[in-house]
C-alpha cells in the first residue's frame, strides 16, 4: 500500500517585534473625544464615522454602512461599559482609530448586557489581514484592563485621555 507523501512544514515563531505594535501606531491626537453626546448606538456609530471621514478622507456614509453591516454580525460592545467596533474597509491602505469617551452609556448590544461608555473605533484595510487582527488584539487588552478603564472614565481632558492611550505597554501592566 503506497502511503501518500508528506511535507514538513516549518512555521517560524513570531518575534517581539511582531507583537510591538503599540495604540500610538494607530491613534492620533484629533482622533480622541471627550464626553461624545449619543443617546443610540447607530447616532454613535455616525458621530464616529464623522470623525474617521475626517482622519481619512474617506466617505462618512461608506465608513457608517461598513460599521452596520459589522454589527449585523454580531455586536462589538464586549463588556465592562467598552466598544470595540470595527471593519474592514476597502479605499483606505493603513490602520485608522477613533476613542470617544461617552458622555452618558448608552445600550450598545453589548455580550453582558450593560451599558457602554468607552468606545474605540478600527477601521482597517482589506488586507493583509494579520495587521487588522493584532490591533484588535491590543486594543482588546487595553480595555480589559479595569485600571486603565477607570483612568480613561476619570480622565478630563482628551490630551490626559490620548497620553493614557498612548503610553508605552509597559508602563499599563497588561497582561
Amino acid at each position: 500500500m503506497k502511503h501518500p507523501q508528506t511535507r514538513s512544514i516549518v512555521v517560524a515563531a513570531p518575534t517581539t517585534e511582531e507583537y510591538s505594535m503599540e495604540i500610538k501606531e494607530l491613534l492620533v491626537p484629533n482622533a480622541v473625544k471627550i464626553n461624545l453626546k449619543a443617546t443610540s448606538k447607530k447616532q454613535v456609530l455616525q458621530e464616529l464615522a464623522k470623525m474617521a471621514e475626517r482622519l481619512t478622507g474617506l466617505n462618512e456614509r461608506d465608513i457608517l454602512n461598513v460599521l452596520i453591516e459589522r454589527e449585523r454580525l454580531g455586536t462589538t460592545g464586549v463588556g465592562e461599559g467598552v466598544a470595540i467596533p470595527h471593519a474592514e474597509l476597502e479605499g483606505t491602505d493603513r490602520l485608522c482609530a477613533v476613542f470617544a469617551r461617552l458622555e452618558s452609556p448608552i445600550d450598545f448590544d453589548s455580550v453582558d448586557d450593560e451599558f457602554v461608555d468607552l468606545i474605540f473605533l478600527l477601521l482597517a484595510p482589506l488586507s493583509p489581514k494579520h495587521t487588522h487582527l493584532k490591533a484588535l488584539a491590543k486594543i482588546s487588552r487595553l480595555l480589559r484592563n479595569k485600571s486603565m478603564c477607570a483612568k480613561l472614565r476619570g480622565g478630563t481632558s482628551t490630551d490626559a485621555l490620548y497620553a493614557l492611550l498612548t503610553q508605552p505597554t509597559e508602563n499599563k501592566n497588561i497582561d
